[in-house]
């Protein structure tokens, strides 16, 4: 079980939101709306530990994540908008360094595997920085396929998709709710994922 109690966020002098509380259970998924400037991407940032807690609780397997911060990001795979890849480097490369971070083993096969499915094939060994921005996008979604994180934050995932690709990316979002996974994701575009769902509309 994920838990937020009370969380609240300033930027400056400007109260970007406050009083944010929700859970997730396995196989859960939310939403997280809201209009341009309110937080969200603020709010992904807390929640993963990549920005400090002003105010409130962020409980995970009922431990506080403040007192136990290296085994809530072992069960975690945060996507945000910097997509986190090398230039130079091919999608395959960049994600055997994303299993290596890990500490995960990635057999060649499995790799190739997960870039095919996101429709890489044949684009698995040229730079990123060729790439268009969609199909780096693709590149940094693939790390998701071979993540065994349990928990999923993901900032705008669908965006730079074209419509083939977000039936895929459903697809995969999907299997991970199938198998007890949660997901907590923004998206300007309409979430209809399978399972247990809702949206939390975040506001100041």
């Amino acid at each position: 079980m994920f838990c937020v109690s009370n969380l609240s966020c300033s930027r400056g002098d400007r109260r970007l939101f406050e009083g944010v509380s929700f859970t997730l259970a396995p196989g859960q998924w939310l939403h997280l709306e809201g209009g341009n400037g309110v937080g969200k991407t603020s709010l992904l940032r807390i929640l993963c530990g990549l920005s400090a807690l002003e105010q409130g609780a962020i409980t995970w397997k009922n431990q506080s994540v403040a007192q136990n911060p290296d085994d809530f990001r072992l069960d975690v795979a945060y996507l945000g908008h910097q997509l986190a890849l090398k230039e130079d480097l091919s999608p395959l490369e960049n994600l055997r360094v994303s299993a290596a971070i890990s500490g995960q083993q990635l057999p060649s096969a499995e790799a190739l595997a997960a870039l095919s499915q996101l429709g890489l094939r044949g684009r698995e060994h040229l730079p990123v920085r060729v790439l268009s921005q969609g199909q780096k996008r693709r590149a940094a979604l693939a790390r998701l396929i071979i993540s065994k994180a349990k928990f999923w934050i993901l900032d705008e995932p669908f965006v730079a998709l074209d419509l083939a690709a977000q039936q895929v990316l459903s697809g995969v979002l999907n299997t991970h709710l199938n198998n007890q996974g949660m997901v907590l994701l923004t998206s300007h575009q309409t979430v209809a994922l399978q399972g247990d769902g809702r949206s939390y509309r975040l506001s100041a």
